[in-house]
């Protein structure tokens, strides 16, 4: 983890890495400490592998969180999504190991995920994660995401 004002990824390019624990994830100081606000990262075309049939996985991941004293930089949050697309876990993993790691690394006062998968032999199979119940007085807005509905 990068605690730099300047993080190192951002402003110069960057090569994606080959794995998410090769990712670096950069964070930078939160300007608003002290206030109730939320944070939301939408990444609508996450890709991964099927650990069993090294076939593309997709979903659409939703990322709230409610800072602390850090906020994540959202180029290396990038590069880390992308480092998904040749990594093979199952769905549950992804998602759920995505949510930890940003709380290991920024160490948010609240979070959740939301892991809208597309199906997968006839099943979607969406998971959910959040660190605890969302502070009092949070105004969260729904993820936005409508369940799958295929041709029905």
């Amino acid at each position: 983890m990068n605690v730099n004002k300047n993080p190192p990824q951002l402003g110069r390019p960057v090569a994606i890495p080959e794995s998410p624990d090769q990712a670096v994830l950069d964070r930078v100081p939160n300007p608003h400490k002290g206030t109730l606000y939320v944070t939301r990262f939408t990444a609508p075309e996450f890709t991964s592998l099927c650990p069993v049939t090294g076939q593309p996985d997709f979903a659409h991941l939703v990322i709230d969180y409610v800072p602390g004293d850090w906020l994540v930089e959202s180029k290396s949050l990038k590069l880390y999504l992308q480092s998904f697309r040749n990594h093979g876990a199952f769905h549950e993993d992804c998602t759920v190991a995505i949510a930890k790691r940003l709380v290991n690394e920024i160490e948010p006062s609240w979070l959740r995920i939301g892991g809208y998968w597309f199906p997968r032999g006839g099943i979607p199979i969406d998971v959910f994660w959040q660190t605890g119940a969302p502070p009092e007085g949070l105004w969260l807005p729904d993820q936005g995401v409508a369940p799958y509905r295929g041709r029905g």
